[in-house]
């Protein structure tokens, strides 16, 4: 029984995968950005906490504040020159609701 079913599942498969080189270079793509965008966000959070805290000096939240709207037009400009939208980013992290 369990052999004819992987003789079915066989039978259906393709005997080679052909792969897209340039779909597989936009999905790389795409989960690289959203990673990275993932991790300015928690960056941003963290940052956010921190001068709410008190614990960074004007100079520091200002640096940071740069350096975060850099990344994310650096994050944007790279989507945009692959054809990515920023929607493309999105991840749904479960419980915790989308990441955009």
């Amino acid at each position: 029984m369990l052999r004819n079913e992987l003789q079915h599942v066989r039978g259906t498969l393709p005997d080679r995968i052909d792969i897209d080189p340039e779909g597989l270079e936009q999905g790389l793509v795409q989960l690289v950005l959203t990673l990275v965008e993932f991790v300015r966000q928690l960056l941003e959070r963290q940052a956010v906490r921190r001068m709410e805290g008190g614990s960074l000096s004007d100079e520091e939240v200002e640096r940071v504040g740069m350096a975060l709207m850099k990344l994310e037009e650096k994050v944007h400009q790279l989507a945009d020159q692959f054809g990515l939208e920023p929607g493309d980013l999105n991840i749904n992290l479960g419980p915790l609701g989308d990441l955009l």
